[in-house]
């Protein structure tokens, strides 16, 4: 009885490693898991391989990824860096795109990533209004000068630009969506959830390391 149970054990302990060297040796196949982007996105980040997160603040699907995505983004290494991009294809998302780059101006980012998901995906606000949006920063400690400051600065307004150009050059279909270094475009349609999303980019994030080092 004794050698039976240990031998149970033991293959159910090599089940568990087989399944997680199945899953760590995985191959996904662009047109199939993900895309290719072609022409690249140019990446901001040149010096590293560069994530980009493709999301608007009032997708309830990315307010379900944002907990799941932070905890991924902890465990990048060095060589990776990782920028949002804030989705633009109505007049209402660019007051929300303006609102990412003003907290991330500020240097509230942190803070507001979150009160801003909430208020949206929660307490249903519609943000539909600078004065809207200047009364959540507001709340949160932000004085309304510096605010709308930022918010009407000419940096903000080029960057909204700039994320508006990106999501376009990526063929930008719906949010939550990753990129990876400008080349590589992952949706959950096509990755099969959102948790595999993250499984796809780690792939993909391996294989443009090994690019580099060859």
């Amino acid at each position: 009885m004794i050698k039976q149970a240990l031998l149970t054990v033991s293959l159910l302990v090599f089940g568990i490693w087989g399944a997680v060297a199945d899953e760590a040796a995985k191959t996904y196949v662009a047109g199939t898991d993900y895309d290719v982007i072609s022409p690249p996105v140019r990446a901001v980040d040149q010096d590293k391989i560069e994530v980009a997160e493709f999301f608007w603040y009032g997708c309830s699907h990315c307010y379900a990824f944002e907990p799941m995505l932070e905890q991924w983004k902890k465990t990048l290494p060095a060589d990776v860096s990782f920028r949002g991009v804030p989705a633009v294809w109505q007049d209402k998302m660019e007051l929300h795109a303006r609102a990412y780059y003003t907290a991330e101006a500020l240097g509230v980012l942190d803070t507001m990533q979150m009160v801003i998901f909430q208020a949206m995906n929660v307490d249903r606000k519609q943000l539909s209004s600078q004065a809207e949006i200047a009364a959540l920063f507001v709340a949160n400690g932000v004085s309304e000068e510096d605010f709308n400051k930022a918010f009407n600065s000419f940096g903000v307004k080029s960057q909204v630009s700039q994320a508006v150009a990106t999501g376009k050059a990526a063929k930008l279909e719906g949010t939550p969506a990753l990129m990876v270094n400008g080349k590589y475009y992952i949706s959950s349609r096509k990755a099969g959830s959102q948790a595999n999303m993250l499984k796809v980019a780690d792939f993909l994030i391996a294989q443009e390391r090994a690019a580099a080092g060859s």
